[in-house]
């Protein structure tokens, strides 16, 4: 198969959800009509920032169906169909390919993991198979799935094995091993970067595409550094690489997922709590966290319960 790649920022939306823990589906809209707003060019639905692992898989089929409608074709949207079961994985692949989607993407089992890249290529496989028409990716985020493999092996194996192989959404690290794929079989295959706190460093590797969190709310920023980038004024490249960072390590500071969550009605997009195992903020953490952000030059407006309540 081959495709156009996909290229420039894509976000990793949130999964909006109402007070109660149940889909917000009626937030998908507006988080779609922002991101395009903002020139980002892609939504990857159902991953980590979306809390993909902690929905049902009917929850999953809704909040897919629900992305795809919104985007309306004005957005690309990948969805992530990753799951212990191969069964599972499959039937959300197949469901992504009805709903409409334009890529589905795996990461590999993260209970019972491969203990190879070929075993890894064998599951991928079964998966990509279930929605043969649509772009596959490999959902690489070891931090997460426990599942260390080297990513240029597998993809010269699952060349060979999938035929929709379209190439890495790479959460990583190693950008050793990130420029070895980029390279690989004369650049083939589409490599997504998934650091948003050190895209520089890929694009001065040759990235063309990123997919991140923080595209949901300071897109503007990384699109001044990709321009920078772009005209050779590193200088600036680097300072705006820097506003992201310090966003990002206050986001961390605060929690990590939660803390963007709750970022989200900063800029006016009430996404609601996270799911156990993950903790929502309190009001008192999220006024605190408000305070730091402004300090970093976070772009705060007033909207939403979450945005109220930090104010009290």
């Amino acid at each position: 198969m081959t495709t156009p790649k996909l290229s420039g920022l894509i976000a990793a939306p949130f999964t909006a959800l109402h007070p109660d823990g149940s889909l917000n589906l009626e937030q998908i809209v507006p988080q779609a009509d922002h991101l395009v707003t903002t020139g980002v060019g892609g939504a990857f639905v159902c991953g980590t920032t979306g809390e993909g692992l902690s929905l049902t898989t009917a929850e999953r089929e809704r909040v897919a169906e629900g992305w795809v409608k919104a985007a309306a074709k004005r957005l690309k949207v990948i969805v992530h169909v990753g799951h212990n079961s191969l069964d599972e994985s499959r039937h959300l692949a197949a469901h992504a390919a009805r709903a409409g989607a334009d890529a589905v993407a795996t990461h590999g089992p993260t209970f019972f993991r491969p203990a190879s890249v070929r075993e890894l290529v064998e599951f991928c496989a079964g998966v990509a198979a279930a929605a043969p028409d649509l772009p596959f990716y490999f959902y690489q985020i070891p931090v997460m799935t426990g599942v260390h493999l080297p990513m240029p092996e597998f993809l010269s194996l699952a060349a060979r094995r999938i035929p929709n192989l379209a190439g890495i959404k790479f959460t990583d690290e190693n950008l050793m091993s990130f420029s070895q794929c980029l390279q690989l079989e004369g650049g083939r295959f589409n490599l997504l970067f998934g650091r948003d706190e050190i895209l520089l460093a890929a694009l001065a590797l040759g990235a063309t595409g990123a997919v991140g969190s923080t595209y949901n709310y300071i897109a503007p920023v990384y699109h001044r550094l990709w321009d920078a980038f772009a005209r050779g004024d590193l200088a600036a490249a680097r300072r705006h690489q820097w506003t992201a960072l310090q966003i990002i390590a206050v986001m961390i500071r605060h929690g990590g997922l939660p803390a963007g969550k709750a970022m989200m009605s900063f800029i006016g997009l009430e996404c609601g709590p996270v799911r156990l195992p993950l903790r929502t903020l309190t009001g008192d953490q999220i006024a605190a966290l408000r305070r730091e952000l402004e300090s970093v030059g976070f772009p705060l407006r007033e909207a939403g319960p979450l945005a109220n309540e930090a104010r009290t």
